[in-house]
């Protein structure tokens, strides 16, 4: 199902673009590493935590957005969106820890 050498493989050169199951498989082990290392920060109960993981992703945010050359609104529009992400992926942990 997931696959990070598809052009190496033999036939992969016919498959370029993922199928939906594959995106969402990868989708889905992005979100579990992303919680896992969550649950694993906050159990370290440091209340400074979560304002230097925000401050950290905004800065490599803009720093990987920096080479795509994106107008201010689409910059803008990431960082919300990558702010909310983090939110929400905050939340999951909490929850999965407490439960």
């Amino acid at each position: 199902m997931l696959s990070t050498e598809r052009d190496f493989k033999r036939g992969g050169e016919r498959l370029p673009i993922p199928s939906q199951g594959e995106v969402e498989g990868k989708l889905l082990m992005f979100e579990a590493v992303a919680v896992t290392c969550l649950q694993e920060l906050l159990a370290k109960t440091e209340s400074r935590l979560v304002p230097r993981l925000r401050r950290r992703l905004i800065r490599n945010l803009k720093e990987r957005c920096a080479p795509l050359k994106l107008c201010a609104d689409d910059e803008k529009v990431a960082e919300e969106f990558a702010l909310q992400l983090l939110s929400a992926a905050l939340e999951e942990a909490e929850d999965r820890g407490a439960g």
